[in-house]
């Protein structure tokens, strides 16, 4: 019984060293996202790209709502009876006009997703890229942690990776 109990607790504390020399060869490293976010040349052609839609449509829509106030103060200066005529055709104006303000700002927001999600994903190929070649275990986001060594900062190697592969 005795020389069981011998066996079984030179079992665990042989597990505790084992781990603890495994734990001991884990590698870790963290990235800067936000930084690499925005400095992938990908996201600046993304950001020109979304911000010249963004003005076209900026500008299509003052041209519509431009029209419909010239509209408006056209019925304005009508009387009584042609402005009861006019009331339902402004009321079309109006809705079609919501309905293609709506339209076009939920396409810009879903582009816009979709771009950064094309641009995480790179990310993160790029992390893993990098973290396969160096033997790393762990990468961490910059913003998870309390206190980090700049030793262990390799956003500037996946920002290299992630523009030379673009």
């Amino acid at each position: 019984m005795r020389k069981s109990a011998i066996v079984l607790v030179g079992a665990i504390l042989g597990l505790f060293l084992t781990t603890g020399i495994a734990a001991a060869a884990d590698k870790f490293a963290y990235i800067d996202l936000s930084r690499t976010f925005s400095e992938y040349t990908k996201t600046k052609g993304f950001d020109k790209t979304l911000s010249d839609k963004e003005k076209a449509y900026t500008d299509e829509r003052d041209k519509k709502v431009a029209e419909l106030k010239a509209f408006q103060d056209k019925i304005n200066l009508l009387n009584d009876k042609e402005r009861e005529a006019k009331k339902n055709e402004l009321q079309t104006k109006i809705k079609n006009f919501q309905d293609y303000d709506r339209t076009k700002q939920t396409d810009l927001k879903k582009e816009q997703e979709e771009k950064m999600k094309e641009i995480l994903k790179d990310i993160e190929e790029a992390v893993k890229k990098y973290s396969e070649k160096e033997g790393l275990t762990f990468v961490f986001n910059d913003r998870v942690l309390v206190y980090q060594s700049k030793a262990f900062d390799i956003t500037n190697k996946v920002i290299e990776i992630l523009n030379k592969g673009k």
